[in-house]
């Protein structure tokens, strides 16, 4: 984890967004619980804050997107994973607002 530490020093980071991965009921997961695990760390190790987000719908937002552009989706999941994050990003933007 050092490596992400020095790069948000680097990059002046002001913060940590995580994507949870819930169920289809909004309830933890061991990937979710795992990526809180490494949230709490990151922001305990760095006196960051950590925003934790809600990353159910990004992939099927992220695929509809694409297709919507005409694309296709094949051979295209780092594209897609791309997308994704960035909806993810922008929700996570809009809670701070």
């Amino acid at each position: 984890m050092t490596p992400l530490l020095e790069r948000a020093a680097e990059l002046s980071a002001e913060g940590f967004v995580i994507g949870l991965a819930l169920d289809g009921a909004g309830e933890e997961t061991e990937r979710s619980r795992e990526a809180r695990a490494l949230g709490d760390s990151l922001g305990t190790r760095s006196g960051l804050p950590v925003h934790y987000v809600d990353e159910r719908f990004t992939t099927a937002a992220a695929l509809r997107a694409v297709r919507e552009m005409q694309g296709s989706t094949r051979g295209r999941k780092g594209d897609v994973d791309a997308i994704a994050a960035t909806i993810l990003l922008r929700a996570a933007l809009d809670r701070l607002k």
